[in-house]
C-alpha cells in the first residue's frame, strides 16, 4: 500500500510498521467501506455539479471520514468555540493569524491537542502557493508554521479528496504523506492504512503505539534510508566507471588516455549530482516538465519509465538514452528559445559541457559549441541503472520535492571515501563482508598462494574479504557450475586460457548488477578508498544546527524591531527591495544546507 500513497519527506520506517503491525493492517468494521464509497460518490458529484449546497456536503463528507473511518466523535474532537486561544499563532510581519479548523484531544486530557485539522474548500491544491489573509503559503507549509509555533508534531490537512498527513518534528525536516480519497474505493488497502495510522486508537491506546511516537522510532532509523541511498549511489558511480572504462578500451585507451583517475572520478559524481538536481527541479516545477517536448525527449523523471518497459536485451543494444542526457544538461546549462520551448539557461559549473568533454567523447580542450561531440556508447540499460539508483529506494519511488539537503550532502560525503585507481595486471573483485564491500585482488595473488598450500590461500582470503573460514572454504572446495564457466568467459572477453585460470576461484568472485563476474584487465579502471574527505573535512551539517544559526543570524536583519528589542508584535518584515538587497555569504560552503535554510 505504500507505493499507493504519496509520500514527501522521511514517513515511517518499514521496521517500525512491521512491529506495529505484525499481523498486517487492522481490519474496518463492517459496513464502514460501502458507506463511504456511496458518500464520496455523493460528494464527488456535488463538487463536479457545483451544488449549491456544497459547504454543507463538503462538511458531511469530511464528517464521515472522520467520525466514520476514523471512529473520532464530539468529545476527541473539538472545532469553532471549543478551540484553545493558545492554538491561534499571530504573525504581524505578515499581519495574518493562522489557526486550525479542529483538533483532536484526547478527553482525559483535552489540553493537550494531539492532531491540529485544517480543511480547505475542495480540490484546492494542497501543494501550491495562495494567497489568504495576505500570507502567501501553500496550506501544507501553513500547517508546518502551525505545528512549530504551538509545539505539536502532527497535523492533518485536506480538501476532501486529498488527505494529508504533516510530521513537522522540531529542527528536523517536515514530512508529507497524502491519501487520496479516490482510492479508498478502488485500492482497499490504502483506506485501512489510513485507518490503521490515523484512527483513534492511534492517538489515544498505549504510548508506545501512538502515532507520534511511532514517528519518534523512525527517525531512528532515518540514517538507515541515508546510507541505503549512498550505498546504491556508489554501486551505480561503480557501473558508470566500468562503462567508461568499456568505452576507453573500445577507442585503444586514446579517449581517457589525459584524464587523471581524480577527474575521472569526479566526473562520475558530478554526474549523478546534475541527475538529483534535475529530478529536484523537476518535481519543484522550476523545469519544463508536462511539456510534451521536454518530456519525451528531455526530462529525467519520464526516462526510467520509458526504458523500465523495454526487454533487457534490447536495453543493452541502445545508446539513446545516454546522448538524451547529455542534452538535458546542455538544456539546463545553456537554456533554449524556440517558439516551441523555452528555458533560461542556468550556467553554473554543475552543467558546463566543457568540464568533463570526454563525458561527450570529446578531448580535453575542446569547445562545446565548436566541436563535434561523439557521444560515449554507454547502453540504455547502465543508465536505466543509474537512474534506478537514485530513483527507487527498496521498491519504492522516491520523492525529491522535500528530499532534505542534508540527505543529499550524507549521501555525497560517503562518496568523498573512494576515488578511481587503474589496476596492474589481471585483478579479480571478489565477495566481501557487508563493510568490506567487493575487495580487489590480482590473480597471481591468488594463483601463488594456492600454489603454496590451502592454508595460505585461505589466510589471504579471510585477510582481504574479512569473510569467514567457513565460508570462504566452501567456495574454494565447490566445483563451478557450467552457467559459471559461460558466464566468466564473457567477462574474459573470450579468452578461454585466461578463462581456465580464474576458474577454481568462480564462486568467490563478485558479479556485476547483471550477473557476469567481476574480472578487470590490466589498465582498467576501479573504484578505491580515496582520501579526499578527510583532506576537505567535509561533513553534512544537520538541519537542528542550520535552522538556529540562520533564524538568530536574519531574523535582526530581515525585521525591523528585534535590533530594537521590540515586543514580536510590533516587528515588521522589511521591503521585498531591501530583503533582495542582501549579501549572504557562506564561506565553507559544500552541499549549501546553510544556504538553503536562508532561503
Amino acid at each position: 500500500w505504500l507505493n499507493l500513497v504519496e509520500v514527501s519527506g522521511p514517513f515511517l520506517a518499514e521496521q517500525v510498521l512491521n512491529k506495529t503491525l505484525p499481523d498486517g493492517l487492522d481490519t474496518l468494521q463492517q459496513g464502514v467501506a460501502p458507506r463511504l464509497r456511496s458518500a464520496y460518490n455523493g460528494w464527488r458529484d456535488a463538487v463536479d455539479a457545483h451544488d449549491k449546497d456544497i459547504d454543507e456536503r463538503h462538511m458531511a463528507w469530511l464528517d464521515e471520514v472522520l467520525f466514520g473511518v476514523l471512529e473520532y466523535d464530539d468529545r476527541c474532537l473539538k472545532r469553532d468555540s471549543e478551540l484553545p486561544a493558545m492554538l491561534t499563532v499571530t504573525l504581524p510581519e505578515h499581519g495574518v493569524d493562522l489557526s486550525p479548523d479542529m483538533i483532536l484531544v484526547n478527553p482525559s486530557k483535552p489540553e493537550q491537542p494531539l492532531l491540529l485539522i485544517s480543511k480547505y474548500e475542495p480540490d484546492l491544491d494542497l501543494t501550491k502557493t495562495i494567497k489568504i489573509d495576505g500570507l502567501a503559503s501553500t496550506p501544507s507549509e501553513r500547517m508546518v508554521t502551525l505545528l512549530r509555533r504551538t509545539g505539536n508534531v502532527l497535523g492533518l490537512v485536506t480538501n476532501g479528496e486529498a488527505w494529508m498527513l504533516v510530521h513537522a518534528p522540531s529542527g528536523a525536516v517536515a514530512s508529507y504523506t497524502t491519501w487520496y480519497a479516490r482510492m479508498f474505493g478502488q485500492a482497499r488497502d490504502t483506506l485501512r492504512a489510513f485507518a490503521s495510522l490515523l484512527g483513534i486508537h492511534r492517538f489515544t491506546g498505549p504510548s508506545v503505539d501512538t502515532l507520534p511516537s511511532l514517528f519518534g522510532l523512525s527517525l531512528e532509523h532515518q540514517g538507515d534510508v541515508t546510507e541505503a541511498l549512498g550505498d546504491q549511489v556508489a554501486k551505480a558511480i561503480e557501473v558508470l566507471m566500468r562503462a567508461l572504462d568499456r568505452a576507453d578500451q573500445d577507442r585503444s585507451r586514446d579517449l581517457l588516455r589525459d584524464v587523471t583517475p581524480s577527474k575521472l572520478y569526479e566526473a562520475g559524481l558530478t554526474l549523478m549530482m546534475r541527475l538529483v538536481f534535475i529530478l529536484s527541479a523537476e518535481e519543484r516545477g522550476l523545469l519544463l516538465l508536462g511539456d510534451p517536448i521536454y518530456d519525451s525527449h528531455y526530462a529525467i523523471s519520464s526516462l526510467r519509465s520509458q526504458l523500465a518497459g523495454t526487454d533487457p536485451a534490447i536495453l543493452e543494444r541502445r545508446n539513446s538514452a545516454w546522448s538524451r542526457m547529455l542534452a538535458t544538461f546542455r538544456l539546463v546549462h545553456d537554456g533554449v528559445d524556440h517558439p516551441d520551448m523555452r528555458l533560461p539557461a542556468l550556467g553554473g559549473s554543475l552543467f558546463d559541457p566543457d568540464r568533463f568533454p570526454f563525458l561527450e567523447g570529446r578531448k580535453i580542450g575542446s569547445e562545446w559549441q565548436e566541436d563535434p561531440a561523439d557521444p560515449l556508447p554507454i547502453d540504455d540499460r547502465t543508465v536505466l541503472l543509474l537512474l534506478d539508483a537514485i530513483q527507487v529506494l527498496k521498491g519504492r519511488n522516491l520523492s525529491y520535492r522535500a528530499l532534505d539537503v542534508e540527505q543529499i550532502g550524507h549521501v555525497y560525503e560517503g562518496l568523498l571515501d573512494q576515488t578511481v585507481g587503474r589496476v596492474e595486471g589481471i585483478t579479480l573483485q571478489l565477495k566481501g563482508a557487508a563493510k568490506t564491500g567487493m575487495p580487489l585482488v590480482q590473480l597471481d595473488a591468488l594463483e601463488n598462494a594456492k600454489s603454496k598450500s590451502s592454508g595460505d590461500l585461505l589466510a589471504l582470503l579471510e585477510e582481504r574479504t574479512e569473510r569467514s573460514a567457513s565460508a570462504l572454504q566452501k567456495d574454494v572446495e565447490t566445483p563451478p557450475e557450467k552457467e559459471t564457466a559461460a558466464r566468466l568467459l564473457t567477462g574474459c572477453r573470450g579468452d578461454a586460457a585466461l578463462r581456465d585460470r580464474i576458474l577454481p576461484f568462480g564462486h568467490l568472485l563478485a558479479n556485476d548488477p547483471w550477473g557476469l563476474p567481476l574480472v578487470h584487465h590490466a589498465g582498467a579502471i576501479v573504484i578505491v578508498h580515496g582520501t579526499d574527505r578527510r583532506e576537505s573535512g567535509a561533513h553534512y551539517t544537520p538541519k537542528s544546527l542550520t535552522e538556529k544559526i540562520v533564524a538568530e543570524t536574519l531574523t535582526p536583519i530581515a525585521y525591523r524591531g528585534p535590533a530594537e528589542g521590540l515586543d514580536r508584535k510590533n516587528w515588521a518584515l522589511k521591503s521585498p527591495e531591501e530583503l533582495l538587497e542582501l549579501k549572504i555569504c557562506d564561506p565553507a560552503m559544500g552541499s549549501g544546507a546553510f544556504l538553503v535554510q536562508v532561503c
